[in-house]
């Protein structure tokens, strides 16, 4: 049963790179064969809290606890038990480029791999089309409920202290987590100043909110009456949460739509996008999405804001720093944070330029509690596992001792 007023979106496994940053409660995955493990780090971690993953192969249980508990769970729909076994034979369309006249036949191992996995994940449940469960995911049968509860009592004493204080009480009253506010009030300490020759990057797992903060700086610096904002990252696809944080900020600030400002969107790809934002309350203030290799555009910039900096290319990313003050997000772990050029080599030149005299300011900030799923979501810790997307090698000089 689908309720009529749910909204939902199609996308082929090719383009499942457009839904990176968004928020969804329910995903499918159609037509297995087809999966790879770069589609399920893409979209798996885009459901939210409660939220399902089902995979449906060859063409449920109290969804209501888990929403209540804030964790997701994956589903996996077969024809029969048989064809458990069948999985770990299975020919993946990704197979067909691999094999050549010398070798006719390729081993799945990822299939063994990720079918063996499953039965670590507390929250997965394998079901026939009779809706029968397997039985080798019996772990969600009785789940546990005793999982950890944020503590938000420090948030609450932060949001209190600075409800007098505006702007920022505002805008600090839609954070979620301790992390976030303080990210925010550092961001808006630093917009306040105005000096515009300051650096701030921000890095975290997926989920844990940054491109809302973002918004909400966004929305700050407005008040604060930047004119010139431009904001970037790979897809304008991709900022849908933060611009959905931008307008947050805007009406909890006084601002309303069509007499303080107009929202301009673009229809690339079928998809409405929001690419520019004219504010005219004080005077004329504009927030502009920029392509990635645009940085000539930024002559005349206060502000600019690049979100997921992980996922576009480092030279371009250098190309975009300039005399105006730099918002830097970027996931650490995760399929976008796979990539270890930013915190290697980007990081570390920052951080020498502004020891040197005269140069930017640099801040540092993190983010650790999850916002789109619960604290040690068992989801999540199965998929970083699996695709190993948690993994940060030391970096070592000289010869490792033999015990390593």
């Amino acid at each position: 049963v689908v309720s009529t007023q749910s909204t939902g979106r199609y996308l082929y496994y090719n383009e499942s790179h457009n839904i990176l940053g968004n928020t969804y409660g329910m995903c499918v995955l159609q037509d297995f064969e087809a999966v790879t493990p770069n589609v399920l780090a893409r979209t798996i971690e885009t459901v939210q809290g409660g939220g399902l993953v089902v995979m449906v192969l060859n063409s449920v249980s109290d969804v209501k606890q888990w929403y209540q508990r804030r964790v997701r769970g994956v589903v996996m729909v077969l024809n029969s038990v048989s064809d458990v076994k069948q999985l770990y034979d299975l020919q993946m369309d990704c197979h067909d480029r691999f094999k050549t006249s010398a070798y006719h036949t390729v081993v799945p191992r990822f299939n063994k791999r990720f079918l063996l996995s499953l039965t670590d994940c507390s929250n997965c449940l394998v079901l026939t089309d009779n809706l029968e469960v397997l039985p080798f995911s019996t772990k969600i049968v009785n789940p546990s409920s005793n999982l950890r509860e944020s503590q938000h009592e420090e948030l609450g004493k932060l949001k209190d202290t600075l409800a007098d204080t505006q702007p920022v009480g505002s805008v600090v009253g839609l954070c979620k987590t301790l992390d976030q506010a303080n990210a925010l009030v550092k961001f808006v300490d630093v917009i306040s100043e105005k000096a515009l020759r300051s650096t701030i990057t921000l890095t975290a797992s997926r989920g844990r909110g940054k491109s809302a903060a973002l918004g909400l700086a966004m929305a700050t610096s407005i008040a604060f009456g930047y004119s010139n904002i431009f904001v970037t990252s790979p897809s304008p696809d991709n900022l849908k949460t933060l611009f959905e944080f931008v307008m947050k900020g805007f009406d909890v600030l006084g601002f309303q739509e069509h007499t303080d400002y107009e929202i301009i969107q673009s229809t690339e790809n079928n998809v409405k996008s929001v690419v520019r934002v004219n504010v005219y309350r004080d005077h004329r203030q504009t927030i502009q999405y920029i392509k990635p290799d645009e940085a000539g555009k930024l002559l005349q910039a206060e502000l600019l804001v690049i979100d997921e900096a992980g996922a576009i290319l480092l030279h371009l990313v250098k190309q975009m720093f300039g005399p105006y003050l730099v918002l830097l997000s970027s996931t650490v772990h995760g399929y976008e944070g796979t990539g270890r050029s930013l915190s290697i080599k980007l990081f570390d030149e920052l951080r020498t330029q502004s020891q040197k005299l005269g140069g930017k300011a640099l801040s540092e900030l993190k983010l650790e509690e999850p916002i789109r799923y619960k604290d040690g979501d068992p989801v999540e810790a199965w998929l970083n596992k699996l695709l190993c997307l948690d993994a940060s090698p030391r970096i070592i000089s000289g010869c490792p001792i033999p015990a390593d």
